[in-house]
């Protein structure tokens, strides 16, 4: 079962980066209009928090993220010039593998709370 999740959790990565590579190759001049269209519709599904089917749906909740978007994901990588998804794709796998800060999503997260806690204190207060 272990193996299982593992499994799935590398192809969940690779269809991050693939989306990812797709939104990259998307904006370069090499790519055609057509699969600069096609790859930026895909990659704003794929990085999404809306589905086309809800995830609290068992099972069917996956299917899009399992099955659609890389069948998505392959055909339009076959519209774009193997040179321009090759650098895509590493420059992407470049993006994934970053280290995060948690320092820094610590800081974000208290300004946004600061920024609502003074938010509420100037509409309470008026």
């Amino acid at each position: 079962m272990r193996a299982l999740w593992q499994r799935l959790r590398f192809w969940a990565r690779l269809v991050l980066r693939d989306g990812l590579a797709l939104y990259i190759a998307a904006r370069d001049v090499r790519t055609p209009w057509f699969a600069k269209l096609l790859a930026l519709l895909v990659a704003a599904y794929a990085l999404s928090p809306i589905d086309l089917i809800p995830d609290a749906i068992p099972v069917l909740g996956l299917l899009d993220e399992v099955i659609l978007l890389p069948i998505a994901i392959a055909l339009i990588a076959r519209l774009i010039p193997a040179v321009v998804i090759a650098e895509s794709r590493a420059a992407a796998q470049a993006m994934v593998e970053r280290p995060r800060s948690k320092a820094g999503a610590a800081i974000i997260i208290g300004i946004w709370v600061l920024g609502a806690g003074a938010l509420l204190w100037w509409f309470f207060t008026r």
